[in-house]
């Protein structure tokens, strides 16, 4: 397994480094929603990834309820991973993108580990994810921590119960 993961807030320090990962190693469509933009990593398209993660800067309690984190390997930027708050009290909901370098290492089941203590620490009691079955990385980052796993319509729904999951040794 590779070094040790640590999770950023995202924020202008690092969100340019964010930026270049995904366009060095991500597709547009896995890493930020639709955009009316040219295909590829356009200079719009670079925009408005730099606006969907600035919005979220007010974190949990900022107007998108959302806090980003870039996640760090080796002292690099290698993908991001958030939370964002569900309309259920004490629920937030995750997701995560591994530029495809850092994939299979590994780093994505400790990134989900540090933001499972971060949601801890936030006071929540569970973390759920959707994905699809054909994203076998994430099917499996889910299950490693302990995910409890559901499949209905072509998606897959994963809750992981902090009270009943001790946070991982950070």
């Amino acid at each position: 397994m590779a070094g040790t993961v640590r999770l950023e807030p995202v924020d202008e320090a690092n969100l340019e480094s964010l930026l270049s990962v995904a366009a060095a190693e991500a597709e547009p469509s896995d890493v930020m929603p639709p955009v009316d933009a040219p295909a590829g990593w356009s200079l719009a398209r670079r925009e408005a990834f730099r606006d969907f993660h600035r919005a979220s800067f007010g974190g949990l309690n900022g107007p998108t309820r959302t806090l980003m984190f870039a996640v760090c390997a080796g002292g690099e930027v290698v993908g991001m991973i958030r939370m964002t708050r569900c309309d259920t009290p004490g629920v937030v909901e995750t997701g995560m993108w591994l530029g495809r370098s850092a994939r299979g290492q590994g780093l994505g089941a400790a990134a989900l580990r540090e933001l499972l203590n971060a949601a801890a620490a936030a006071g929540m009691h569970s973390v759920v994810a959707e994905t699809t079955p054909d994203n076998l990385g994430a099917v499996a980052v889910l299950r490693t921590c302990g995910a409890k796993l559901r499949e209905d319509d072509a998606k897959v729904y994963a809750e992981i119960s902090l009270d009943a999951t001790p946070p991982a040794a950070g």
